[in-house]
């Protein structure tokens, strides 16, 4: 590949290390990408609320692709220009979906915002039994009915003692069969699952939003064409874009199928692997 027009990367095992922090040869490497004059982007699972700790980390504000896809955030703004939503109406066939699948399983949603300055925990609404895999997390908690009655850029669906592989195969295979089964399903589209922890969580978001669409749609708003763009990521969220960008990468680290789907496998996260591609052309 020649040099890269576009950075692009995944954030949690990715530019963070096992600890949650950006290295200093990871942010020298990023910031020379930056001078350059070449676009670095955040690819995320997180909403825009969740990204400035990891821009203050790194010391660059600049465009994310944020909730897998769902939004496209800049943090040197503060501001989110696209937005793609879950309505009621497919939340609730999705929590019928999960309810047959996953018996037992708890829900949550992720609300949509201008900006992520707001109050994190009104963002996320959970109901009652539904744990965390990340500490810290705050959020507000409401009964199920009110958790499917606002438009969500997506929607998590937790099992704590579950292995995330087995739950998406379990939603993804029932979603086909409904798909299949119902003309109306056909047409609406099949929601996307998809997950970035093993740790019993798989996030549902509308059809045909991955982390490849938004990068793509922001690729394209910054006039860069696929095969200019450098990807790298670990987790099976990351593959869409893996494959869409010229030329993409997996951490050492990463789950087994992004292995396989990677176009070239560098370092561990704890040992700089995204600065070691970056610093072949900056």
């Amino acid at each position: 590949m020649r040099r890269p027009l576009l950075v692009a990367s995944d954030v949690d095992g990715t530019l963070l290390d096992p600890t949650d922090q950006v290295s200093a040869r990871t942010r020298a490497a990023v910031h020379r990408v930056v001078s350059a004059g070449v676009p670095f982007v955040l690819v995320t699972g997180r909403p825009p609320r969740w990204v400035l700790p990891v821009v203050e980390q790194l010391g660059h504000a600049g465009p994310a692709v944020c909730a897998n896809g769902a939004v496209l955030y800049n943090a040197a703004t503060d501001q989110v220009s696209y937005t793609v939503t879950l309505d009621p109406a497919q939340l609730r066939d999705a929590a019928a979906v999960v309810a047959t699948a996953l018996p037992g399983a708890k829900l949550a949603v992720e609300l949509p915002t201008g900006s992520a300055a707001v109050n994190g925990a009104e963002q996320f609404l959970a109901e009652s039994g539904y744990t965390h895999p990340w500490p810290g997390a705050d959020a507000v908690n409401a009964p199920r009915d009110v958790l499917l009655s606002r438009p969500a850029i997506k929607l998590l669906v937790r099992q704590s003692d579950a292995n995330s592989d087995m739950m998406a195969a379990a939603v993804g295979e029932l979603l086909r069969a409904q798909s299949g089964a119902r003309r109306e399903t056909r047409s609406r589209g099949q929601l996307d699952v998809t997950y970035s922890t093993g740790y019993g969580l798989i996030e549902l978001s509308a059809p045909g939003v991955t982390k490849g669409t938004g990068l793509a749609r922001l690729a394209g708003e910054l006039g860069v064409a696929s095969a200019d763009v450098l990807a790298l990521g670990d987790m099976p969220n990351d593959l869409s874009m893996l494959r869409w960008a010229g030329h993409g990468v997996a951490m050492a680290n990463a789950h087994p199928t992004v292995l396989e789907a990677a176009d070239e496998i560098t370092a561990r996260n704890s040992e700089d692997g995204l600065a070691l591609v970056i610093e072949r052309w900056f």
